[in-house]
Order: structure tokens, then sequence, then C-alpha cells
């Protein structure tokens, strides 16, 4: 049976991509930093990591480990979780595992952004702590792919799922909408709604992952809806399902400044090969609304 590594297993992706790997009839070995029904490690630990892959020989390695925040202050966990985990992970596999094929976690966040749609082709720029990681990690991956290293990148954009953690803007949005529902007194306060972003669901996305993996002529590709919607929109659909107006219950940070106005994907490469994301805003929303954030 083939075997499968995911660091980051804890997590939403990480969940619905052990799901898909054992529906496909592969062997999950999890890892998280995390305690539970997995190897407890630590990515940015070289002997772990060599360890790990010098006894286990995985077909598959996956790298989601990662904080999704971008304060500065993270720097150094981003430089250890995301830059030096994925070196551990290329130069282990380059020495005891040259056959397995590697996938690294990218971001729509890594590229200049002008409000057009972004393909794996876009020129990167490292506006904050989080993208610098992610763009150290691509450039480790480029060099290990021309040292024979089956190395994967897949820039990723918004997603979520019912397992999103509740401190995630649209787990909040959906969060309260509930409560209101359920005739709870309820305050939200968030910043701009006129931000446009993809609303994608974290099941098609990791298809999209392991589809990436299956290529043997594409090698780098942003994986998304390709569809972008504003807060508000999300907004309006959580809370129109319990026949009251959001307007009602957030509040709006008249001075905050988004990290960006409009950041979608151009998917068009990985569509081209077979996949393309299912799930409508509109199910994602009820899927959220319908289901808890436990696992």
């Amino acid at each position: 049976m083939p075997k499968a590594i995911i660091f980051g297993i804890h997590g939403q992706d990480g969940f619905y991509l052990s799901q898909l790997l054992k529906q496909n009839q592969i062997e999950v070995i999890g890892v998280s930093r995390s305690a539970g029904e997995w190897i407890q490690g630590d990515v940015g630990d070289r002997s772990f990591v060599e360890s790990l892959i010098r006894s286990k020989q995985p077909d598959y390695f996956f790298h989601l480990a990662a904080n999704s925040k971008v304060d500065h202050e993270l720097l150094f966990e981003h430089q250890s979780t995301i830059v030096n985990g994925t070196l551990n992970i290329l130069e282990s596999v380059f020495q005891h595992s040259p056959l397995s094929r590697v996938f690294i976690t990218g971001s729509g966040l890594q590229f200049a952004n002008d409000g057009n749609p972004v393909n794996e082709k876009n020129e990167f720029m490292a506006r904050d702590a989080y993208s610098l990681a992610r763009i150290q990690a691509v450039y480790a991956a480029r060099h290990y792919r021309n040292k024979g290293v089956k190395t994967y990148v897949g820039y990723l954009f918004h997603h979520d799922s019912p397992l999103r953690t509740a401190q995630h803007l649209n787990r909040k949005i959906a969060d309260a909408a509930k409560a209101v529902a359920a005739g709870k007194e309820y305050s939200l306060t968030i910043g701009d709604v006129t931000v446009e972003k993809e609303f994608g669901f974290a099941g098609d996305i990791v298809k999209g992952i392991f589809h990436l993996l299956q290529q043997d002529s594409l090698q780098e590709a942003c994986i998304g809806t390709g569809k972008a919607y504003s807060i508000e929109k999300w907004l309006e659909l959580c809370f129109s399902s319990t026949g009251k107006n959001w307007k009602d219950h957030v509040k709006l940070e008249n001075d905050y400044i988004p990290d960006f106005k409009r950041l979608v994907s151009d998917p068009s490469a990985l569509n081209a090969t077979g996949w393309k994301a299912e799930t409508g805003i509109e199910e994602l929303a009820s899927l959220m609304l319908t289901s808890s954030s436990q696992k």
C-alpha cells in the first residue's frame, strides 16, 4: 500500500487530505506539533524529519504545517516551520527517499497583487513575514527540483470548511449568524466588508493538491476557485438564513486597512489537467451554518 506523510494533519486541510488519501487506498502518517492521534513532532526539527523519512520512505509528502497569520512578530516561527521545514523535508527526501513526490504549500498572498487574477507565473512580492517565508520555500523547492526531487508547489487561496477554527473571519461570521438564529444577543466587529476574496471549500482544494501531484509536466499551479466575492456577500448569505439584517449585528472598523482589496486566483493551468473547484459560495455557507467547527 502506498504511504503518505502529512505535516500539519491537525488543520482543516490535513483532515480533508487524509480522508481523500485513505479513499485512494493510501496509508496516512500524520504529524503535528499538537498532541493527538498522530505522530507529535516539529517539521522545523531536522533530525526528527530526517529520521521519519528514512524510516517511512513515503510515496507522497505534504507540507501543510504553518501559522496563517502574517504578523511580523511571527517572522522566526514562519522561518522555522515554512522555510526550515521545507529544507528539512527536501534534503531528507533527496538523501533517503528519492522517489517520493513532495507537495510544498504556497499562497496567493506571496504574489504582487493589483486585483487581477493571480497565476503561478506572476511576480512574487514579500510584503510581510508570511509571504517572505512562502517565497523562500518556493525557491528551495525549485532548487531541489533541479536536483531531481519530484517537488510540487500549490499556491492556495482563501478556503474554508466547517472545521475552520473560531479565530478565522468566515467562521466568526457564520457563528454570529447561528447565534442570532438561536435568539442570542450577538455583536461582531469586523473591518472592510468591500474586500473581495475567494470562498473555496477545503475538500475541493485538497483534491486539487493531490491532483497536482499526479502530473508530470506541471509542477507549480494556483489551486483556487477563480471566483472572488466580497465579505459583504458572505455576511448576506449567512444572515439571510436567520431572516435578519447583518447590519443590525455587525459593527465596522472605519479606520481598518485591509492587506488587499481583491485577491483571486487564475487556476486555468490546473483546470486544463482536469481539476476544478466544485463547491460554490452558497453551498459553503450552508455547510458552515449547519455543521460544528469540531472534527
